[in-house]
């Protein structure tokens, strides 16, 4: 499977790199684009439970490290949950 990582910024300005077992991450999300935070969380919630689909139909398990990634994503997002307009910047993807 092709990985994809991908790099954050979070409201606070700090940065994070991110990891998906597939490049699926590349329909959910733009670099260099700015997303709501709770559209963020949500567009990767769907995207890393789909890359770790596609790592079960290959392998015949799911991606822990795709679930692992996603709860880092809710667990540092919750930080800003009461920050109005919280956004999350796609920086890039590599």
């Amino acid at each position: 499977m092709p990985v994809m990582h991908f790099r954050i910024q979070w409201p606070d300005g700090d940065e994070a790199n991110c990891y998906s077992p597939s490049r699926v991450i590349g329909e959910f999300f733009v670099p260099g684009e700015v997303y709501a935070l709770d559209d963020f969380v949500a567009r990767s919630r769907q995207a890393l439970g789909i890359a770790s689909e596609r790592v079960r139909e290959k392998y015949g398990f799911a991606c822990s490290a795709a679930m692992d990634q996603l709860a880092q994503i809710e667990r540092d997002a919750a930080r800003f949950r009461e920050r109005p307009g919280a956004t999350v910047k796609v920086i890039e993807f590599s």
